[in-house]
């Protein structure tokens, strides 16, 4: 009787838990039985991994063959462990030593050829192997992405037949390379560039990058509410490495481009406004992760916000709050992070504006109201947007642009440099029980917040938000304690809240 142990990886959310595919070849009637909660997609490796191995040159074994996957506790979807399998099959057979698959881990679906075909969520595999110190083998297709991932031991082979001849050391593979993400200095480009006024606007938009804090803009169409959201990317620093492969990893998870090509390029996901509540989340039969995880360490722009369904609308609340998000569904669960900044625009009516005659208040207040007040209170920054006073055919630079918003990208580094020395984390992830000590307000000022507070009627979470936004515009500022004028500012970013009790007490 023969008996083998193969290691690979699984795909549960951002992780990729080691699994023993163990094969034992009994006497008996032929058969293939495949154990470990394994599912369909899994137990039709049987058939693969037959075609596979005859259509490469092998025997296959006339025997009584099982394959356990081990932990059965983990749900195992896909023909990622087709390869480990037919290996397993070819050790458990002696076609190949006993130890030719020590310190190794194999990865890879097979294709009745014996071709290696392409998996999703390599780049978490290619880590954990790293981690744990083992060789990994890897479809051909699954180069580029593997190779992101510094001081990783590993092969991209072709085919099975490839991978019996390295490890029968008759053709062995040339070790791959490397080509880990660099800090990559791209031309920046103005930040304001092609925008005429909107002061208050790009204002808002240099605090919200400054503090990583999440921003509404409010005004009729064509009054520049996309373009501003566009530039945000343009004053925010470049990844770390570890967030860098964070962002890939989930991208290499959902199969889509990859979006990271160095650590200078963050993602800005924008979905229409028809998409749903899983899409935007994450789902599906096999959770895979939606566009808040995809816009992880970056954007997450909501255009025409009332116009998304409000279950879809709604269920953003968690990952605002938590920057994860946990999804369950009856073959497995799994928790992807969602740390992104929402920009969100949208017109202040049904028609487009409020003032244009067409639209009675209670209409355009049911308009407002799509979007529910606990969203609301988890956007730090409400700003208007309104129309310029005349038309301009030519665009050019702003001469009498403002101090406070002139040269953003270097107010916005020096800004989160200060909040990462004095706390490690940006102000809008800043935990409510250190916000006392960091903003340090003296009694008159604390008194002048509380009282503002009241009569805006803001919530306790709406009120930490105003104050974190305060310590950002202290920050920019240089200043070591936030004071009224900092207060001030950030209780003045509350633009659709006014518009809401006006039209109610209209």
């Amino acid at each position: 009787m023969g008996m083998a142990v193969v290691n690979t990886r699984a795909g549960t959310g951002i992780d990729a838990p080691l699994v023993r595919v163990e094969v034992h070849l009994a006497n008996g009637l032929p058969g293939f039985q495949l154990v470990g909660m394994a599912e369909t997609s899994v137990k039709e490796a049987r058939d693969r991994v037959r075609s596979a191995l005859i259509n490469s040159g092998f025997e296959f074994p006339a025997r009584r063959i099982t394959v356990n996957l081990s932990p059965a506790s983990i749900p195992k979807q896909g023909g990622r462990y087709d390869l480990a399998i037919a290996v397993g099959i070819l050790i458990a057979h002696g076609t190949l030593d006993s130890h030719a698959a020590d310190g190794t881990e194999f990865i890879g679906e097979l294709a009745l050829t014996g071709e290696l075909r392409k998996i999703s969520g390599i780049i978490p595999a290619v880590i954990a192997c790293k981690n744990s110190q083992h060789k990994l083998m890897h479809p051909l297709e699954n180069r580029v992405d593997a190779a992101i991932v510094e001081h990783a031991h590993r092969y991209a082979a072709e085919s099975l037949l490839a991978v019996y001849l390295h490890l029968s050391n008759t053709e062995p593979l040339i070790k791959d390379k490397n080509t880990p993400l660099q800090d990559t200095q791209h031309h920046q480009l103005p930040v304001w560039e092609g925008i005429q006024g909107q002061h208050q606007a790009k204002r808002a938009l240099l605090i919200a990058a400054a503090g990583s804090h999440n921003v509404l803009f409010t005004g009729p169409p064509g009054t520049g509410k996309s373009l501003l959201a566009s530039r945000l990317l343009r004053m925010l620093p470049p990844l770390s490495t570890d967030q860098a492969l964070e962002v890939a990893s989930l991208h290499s998870i959902k199969q889509t481009q990859m979006p990271v090509t160095s650590t200078a390029v963050r993602p800005f996901r924008s979905p229409h406004h028809t998409c749903s509540a899983i899409s935007l989340t994450g789902g599906g039969a096999s959770p895979m992760p939606g566009e808040v995880s995809l816009a992880h360490h970056g954007v997450l722009f909501l255009d025409e916000l009332p116009e998304f369904g409000r279950r879809a609308l709604d269920v953003l609340r968690e990952p605002l709050e938590t920057g994860e998000v946990h999804i369950a569904r009856v073959s497995g669960s799994a928790c992807y992070p969602a740390r992104f900044q929402l920009i969100a625009a949208m017109n202040p009516s049904p028609t487009g504006d409020v003032d244009d005659g067409r639209t009675p208040p209670d209409q355009i207040l049911k308009y407002l109201n799509r979007v529910s007040g606990p969203l609301l209170d988890r956007i730090d920054i409400q700003v208007d947007v309104p129309r310029l006073p005349d038309y301009q055919l030519t665009l050019s630079f702003d001469a009498d642009e403002p101090e406070d918003i002139r040269n953003p990208k270097e107010k916005v580094m020096q800004a989160q440099q200060r909040q990462l020395d004095r706390q490690g984390v940006l102000n809008a992830h800043l935990p409510v029980n250190q916000l006392a000590d960091v903003c340090a307000l003296g009694s008159e000022d604390l008194s002048f917040v509380q009282t503002a507070a009241e009569k805006l009627h803001l919530s306790m979470r709406a009120f930490h938000r105003a104050l974190k936004v305060s310590r950002t515009i202290a920050d920019i500022h240089g200043a070591a304690q936030v004071r009224r004028q900092h207060i001030s500012e950030a209780l003045g970013y509350r633009a659709l809240d006014t518009l809401i009790r006006q039209l109610s007490s209209s």
